[in-house]
């Protein structure tokens, strides 16, 4: 079997891709900022900061470490063509000349 070359974890949270895994990921966030909150807070103003969290998170355009990877990969290929191409139309248009 070969060794990963994948890079180490990243810190930050990686969003899962389907809708109730985004879902149970977020409301984990909320758990965790939650308990960070000050006790002496009242219970009011921590549901509104948690709702409007919430809603903020749930806005965001997140995207997965693997589709980014995907895009990456799709960007190397494509510089890849454009350099490949313009190199052909440089020999053709020395040939031209």
């Amino acid at each position: 079997m070969a060794a990963s070359t994948r890079e180490p974890a990243s810190p930050f949270v990686q969003m899962p891709s389907s809708s109730s895994q985004r879902s149970n990921t977020v409301e984990n966030i909320l758990s965790a900022v939650g308990s960070l909150l000050p006790a002496n807070l009242s219970e009011d103003i921590k549901s509104s900061f948690l709702n409007a969290f919430r809603t903020t998170l749930e806005n965001m355009d997140i995207v997965t470490r693997d589709e980014i990877e995907v895009q990456e990969t799709v960007l190397q290929r494509a510089q890849e063509k454009i350099k490949d191409l313009e190199a052909r139309i440089a020999q053709l248009e020395s040939r031209q000349n």
